[in-house]
């Protein structure tokens, strides 16, 4: 019987950087989903509310954030009361978020998966 020895260097910290990388684009990419989601629910009157809306990504936590920044925004996604046009609702960001997540999870696996070669 023959013994063979291999020695083999395997650099995590450079996979780990891929997989980090992945995630953020990942994150990125199912936010601009949602993001997209989102804009054909929000309330129009003038367009303000829906062109305020933006996917933002912190790499350093890895957390992903969709926004909409007008001084109504909130109390329009909150407020279940008031009239909208056909199509747009309150609610806006929060059913999109529900309703898409498998979508969401599965963009952000596949940059993952790209990230690791895979």
């Amino acid at each position: 019987m023959m013994k063979v020895r291999v020695k083999t260097r395997l650099s995590t910290g450079r996979v780990l950087g891929q997989a980090r990388a992945g995630e953020a684009r990942g994150l990125g990419v199912a936010g601009e989903h949602l993001l997209g989601a989102s804009r054909q629910r929000v309330p129009i009157e003038e367009g303000t509310l829906e062109r305020s809306g933006v996917a933002s990504v912190d790499e350093s936590s890895l957390e992903a954030a969709v926004s909409y920044d007008t001084e109504y925004a909130a109390r329009q996604h909150q407020e279940d009361t008031w009239q909208h046009d056909p199509g747009r609702t309150s609610r806006y960001l929060e059913n999109p978020f529900e309703e898409e997540a498998e979508t969401m999870l599965a963009l952000y696996a596949a940059e993952v998966r790209r990230s690791l070669g895979g």
